[in-house]
C-alpha cells in the first residue's frame, strides 16, 4: 500500500477534504453527545429560552444532519450555512456556560478558557466557511467576456 500522495491532487484541496472529514466527525459526535448526556447541555441554556431539553435534541439532530451534510457536494453547502448559524444560534449557550461557571466560583483557569472558548466560536464559522461554503477556485463559473 503507497503511502504517497497523488500527484493529481493539490496538497490545498487535499486539505480542505481533510479538514471536511475532521468538521464532520466534530459535528457528528457533537450531535450525539446531545443525546448521550443532554443534562451537560440542558444545564448550559440560558434561563429566557424555553423547553430546553427539545433545543438540545434539536440541536443535536442539526449538528449529527450537518456533519453528515457536508460530506456530499450536492449538499455541502446548504448544510455548511446551516451549520454557520446552528453555530451562531448556541452562543447564547456559551455565554450561559461561562456564567454559570462564574456563578459557581469556578478556578481562573477555568474561566479563562470559557472566555477563551467565545471568540473560538468566530474560529469555528470560519473552518465551516472553508471547507464547506467557500466555492473552490477550481469550480469557480466562468466570468462572462
Amino acid at each position: 500500500m503507497s503511502t504517497s500522495m497523488p500527484t493529481s491532487m493539490p496538497i490545498s484541496r487535499m486539505g480542505v477534504r481533510g479538514g471536511r472529514l475532521l468538521l464532520a466527525l466534530f459535528f457528528v459526535i457533537g450531535g450525539v453527545l446531545h443525546f448521550v448526556l443532554p443534562s451537560a447541555y440542558v444545564a448550559i441554556m440560558p434561563p429566557w429560552l424555553d423547553w430546553p431539553l427539545q433545543l438540545v435534541y434539536l440541536s443535536g439532530v442539526c449538528e449529527i444532519a450537518g456533519g453528515l451534510g457536508v460530506l456530499p457536494a450536492l449538499t455541502r453547502r446548504a448544510a455548511g450555512i446551516g451549520l454557520i448559524l446552528l453555530s451562531i444560534a448556541v452562543l447564547p449557550a456559551n455565554v450561559q456556560m461561562l456564567l454559570n461557571a462564574v456563578d459557581a466560583a469556578k478556578p481562573l483557569w477555568q474561566l479563562a478558557l470559557l472566555t477563551v472558548r467565545l471568540p473560538l466560536q468566530l474560529a469555528l464559522i470560519w473552518w465551516i466557511w472553508t471547507c464547506s461554503v467557500k466555492p473552490s477556485p477550481s469550480y469557480a463559473p466562468a466570468r462572462p467576456l
